[in-house]
């Protein structure tokens, strides 16, 4: 669906139907958001993101949109048949340094949260460390997600092939995973994030559950080779049962947008977006970190924010 503008002079597209602010007819933007596959963090992202900037500003209408993902959602804004969409950290930095394919020309619209990826297991398992997984069969995520394309990267940088290394499993569906870890099917399910959906299910599942992240040796070396990732650490209490800080490696998720997306528009999302930062938070924990300091930190060149977003950040005093 593309983007769907409605005329205030009276006479209304097909496409859509005209918003009220004060009893007065006002230009409603109608914008698709591609998530994920139910029972991943990117729905629930999507959702909370949808629900606080149409609230905020009612001249707005984003829709949710399930999609099989960040390998997905990538294709879809390029082929301008999704308006935003979001997209893990990996794909999103395969697809603007060209690994693998043409450099892309989507703009980052901002920067979701950061990814600290790490395995969970039950809390009777007996693997301790990403080593004793070796051999073991793993989810490693949802097909077409960018979970699977960050464990790559991690075990690559220790050493370990995904494909070759381990038993891997790729889901239809990242709300399976939790499961098969609690029935025996999968020794471990891999995952990332604050708040994410399958590692709350397994921490909240009868007998509890135990996390498995890179240690200080291996992150130094992951680190080393693939200089993109970054050091992210999991607050103490993140997860019931989990007293201690985790720290990992990562990258940040982002909200991306198809090149063609107007720039007045871009501007609009931004502006509500950055002003409704506290709601989100409130909302969601995961989306405290979606903040516009965040988004300039997060970047890898500034020159992926879109110009829309980009002059909104200036007028903020964000950017100089």
């Amino acid at each position: 669906m593309k983007l769907a503008w409605i005329a205030c002079t009276g006479l209304l597209l097909a496409s859509g139907a005209t918003a009220q602010d004060g009893g007065k007819a006002i230009t409603r933007t109608t914008i698709s958001l591609g998530t994920a596959t139910p029972g991943g963090g990117f729905p629930v992202y999507g959702n909370a993101f949808a629900e606080i900037m149409n609230a905020a500003d009612p001249a707005l209408s984003i829709e949710p949109r399930n999609t099989k993902g960040s390998n997905e959602n990538i294709p879809l804004l390029e082929a301008d048949q999704l308006d935003i969409a979001l997209v893990a950290g990996e794909p999103a930095y395969e697809a603007f340094m060209g690994i693998g394919r043409k450099p892309t020309k989507l703009k980052i619209l901002t920067a979701m949260y950061s990814s600290p990826g790490m395995f969970v297991v039950r809390a009777d398992s007996p693997y301790k460390t990403i080593k004793d997984l070796v051999g073991q069969p793993v989810a490693f995520g949802a097909k077409g997600s960018g979970l699977p394309i960050l464990s790559r990267y991690i075990l690559d940088g220790i050493g370990l092939k995904q494909d070759e290394d381990f038993k891997s499993i790729y889901l239809d569906r990242a709300g399976d995973g939790p499961a098969m870890v609690q029935d025996g099917r999968a020794a471990a399910l891999w995952g990332a994030g604050i708040g994410w959906p399958g590692f709350a299910a397994m921490a909240q599942a009868p007998g509890g559950a135990r996390f498995i992240a890179p240690d200080a040796g291996e992150i130094a070396r992951v680190r080393a080779r693939h200089t993109f990732l970054k050091p992210l650490t999991v607050p103490a209490n993140s997860y019931p049962n989990q007293p201690a800080a985790i720290d990992s490696i990562g990258s940040w998720s982002f909200v991306l947008a198809r090149e063609s997306l107007p720039d007045d528009v871009a501007y609009r999302l931004a502006r509500t977006l950055h002003g409704s930062e506290a709601a989100l938070c409130r909302k969601l924990p995961q989306a405290c970190e979606t903040t516009a300091a965040n988004t300039v930190a997060a970047v890898p060149n500034a020159a992926l924010i879109h110009p829309g977003v980009m002059k909104f950040l200036k007028e903020a005093g964000v950017v100089k």
